[in-house]
């Protein structure tokens, strides 16, 4: 096996990795952020109290937001990588290709240049890493801030 051939040397692994490494990392630190920006309702707030069903899905809706502009930054971040390696030539184009890979949607025509494609693999990598953390934490949360009758 060439491992030319299957990508392992190009430079799409030197861009790719550090970038998976620093998207989880801010995607982590925004989740704390989430997490002490919000928590305190979770815990004492009208979520917890028996029959706020609606303060507990307004503190919900609030926190899957949040989250979700932590994935929409993290596909900029993408985006921006490839407009910088001239692996894509706009930025419309990039963004829809980095929330395609991101997501694993799969339904898009833009495809990056046969040697970026691994590229776009890790990408797909690092959304499943995102998307596995957001819904730990979003379980976490609800967790929290499920209300309980005689709380």
């Amino acid at each position: 096996m060439n491992l030319h051939e299957v990508g392992f040397f190009e430079h799409a692994w030197v861009w790719g990795v550090p970038l998976l490494a620093i998207t989880v990392v801010i995607h982590v630190l925004g989740l704390g952020l989430v997490r002490l920006m919000l928590g305190g309702f979770y815990e004492t707030g009208p979520a917890r109290a028996a029959g706020h069903l609606l303060g507990f899905a307004t503190l919900m809706g609030i926190t899957v937001t949040l989250t979700t502009i932590l994935h929409i930054i993290q596909a900029e971040v993408w985006a921006l990588a490839y407009l910088w390696l001239g692996a894509l030539s706009g930025a419309r184009e990039a963004i829809v290709y980095s929330l395609n890979a991101l997501t694993s949607f799969g339904h898009t025509d833009v495809t990056l240049p046969a040697h970026r494609q691994v590229l776009g693999a890790l990408e797909a990598l690092n959304g499943i890493m995102m998307f596995t953390l957001s819904g730990a934490f979003l379980f976490g949360m609800i967790q929290r801030a499920w209300p309980r009758s005689g709380d």
